[in-house]
């Protein structure tokens, strides 16, 4: 056997070795983190290759029974310690499966006032929740506006005085603890993600994070049935779910992370420093801060430095590729943080070159 041969052999042979060391973990938490710190004592030690299988309540508290068992806002699921977690390193999350289990959800009734002009809407409503039905088996959320607003015959002016909209499962925070001893309020985004509230945390998304921390401490919460882009609404259909996530750890000297293009023995010239999302469609990159501006900027910059990294770009072309091929979502434009989502479609990426032949 010649040496390469014998070298991709023995790689796999790691990774199938390391593949059966893998646990699944059953969590029911009984604590529920209300900040976002280090500080915090760990609820499961669990190592990368490991799945965890939990539930997460809604953004008061509320579990699967309808009980308050939480203070809120966005009590969070955590913290969970990655053995061997250390500061540059980063942590992939893999959601793998995301279900509503509970048939109720409820959301603000009025727009948010830092999404409309100002003194569009009346505030002081934005603190009624509206109730929604959540109809898993048809995989719709339903709204009844006679049960809710009454004084209108909603009769005559529409067939059915019901919203129905399709069931979007996802998770309103996905985060690490801080960094620099911070201990930040569960409603906050940032560089270690938190309450990002993107729509595109759910099923299947492979969700990027720098860890600050040894253990990294992984917090995920804020549960939604669905969600506008924005949040312009001021929050999701807020709700219980039922989360299943897998962890791999990547070590800082293993950059580039999925080699895709470049060999992986090549270090990669750019760290993670804010989140990034890959599906079957579409690679992403997450920006927040003060300012709709700056969310972009950041979400731009790390998007193109992963290119840079993985998909074999150069700073130049990977401008002139972005340029016009990128896409946002602004996953809350109400402030006071704003996070927007730079993505691109994996199908307009240059395809690979095929790899030179092996030697025999």
């Amino acid at each position: 056997m010649r040496p390469l041969t014998l070298r991709v052999t023995l790689i796999a042979l790691v990774a199938a070795t390391a593949g059966l060391r893998a646990e699944t973990h059953r969590f029911v938490p009984t604590v529920f983190a209300t900040t976002l710190s280090h500080a915090l004592p760990p609820v499961l030690r669990i190592n990368s290759g490991d799945r965890v299988i939990t539930s997460t309540v809604d953004d008061l508290g509320v579990d699967a029974d309808g009980k308050t068992v939480a203070p809120g806002p966005n009590p969070q699921t955590g913290p969970f310690f990655v053995e061997g977690a250390e500061p540059g390193d980063m942590l992939v999350v893999t959601i793998e499966k995301l279900a509503t289990n509970r048939s109720t959800g409820s959301s603000p009734s009025t727009m948010a006032p830092g999404a409309v002009d100002p003194g569009a809407v009346d505030s002081r409503r934005r603190a009624s929740r509206v109730p929604w039905t959540i109809d898993k088996a048809n995989g719709v959320v339903r709204f009844d506006l006679s049960s809710v607003i009454r004084n209108v015959d909603w009769r005559t002016r529409y067939l059915s005085p019901t919203y129905e909209l399709p069931l979007r499962p996802a998770l309103g925070s996905l985060g690490v603890a801080p960094a620099s001893d911070e201990a930040l309020d569960t409603t906050a985004p940032g560089p270690f993600g938190g309450n990002l509230a993107y729509v595109g945390l759910t099923a299947g998304a492979r969700v990027m994070l720098p860890v600050f921390e040894p253990g990294a401490l992984l917090f995920l919460g804020h549960g939604h049935a669905r969600q506008g882009d924005g949040e312009a609404g001021g929050s999701g259909i807020e709700t219980s779910l039922d989360v299943e996530f897998s962890v791999k750890l990547v070590k800082k000297k293993q950059w580039p992370h999925s080699s895709v293009i470049r060999a992986s023995t090549i270090a990669g010239e750019f760290e993670i420093l804010w989140p990034r999302v890959e599906t079957v469609t579409y690679v992403m990159a997450i920006g927040s801060a003060t300012s709709l501006q700056q969310a972009l900027q950041h979400a731009t910059t790390e998007l193109h430095h992963w290119l840079d990294d993985d998909y074999g770009f150069s700073e130049r072309s990977a401008s002139i590729f972005l340029g016009q091929a990128i896409e946002y979502e602004i996953a809350n434009a109400i402030g006071p943080d704003f996070t927007v989502v730079a993505k691109v479609r994996k199908s307009y990426l240059p395809q690979p070159a095929p790899p030179p032949e092996l030697e025999q």
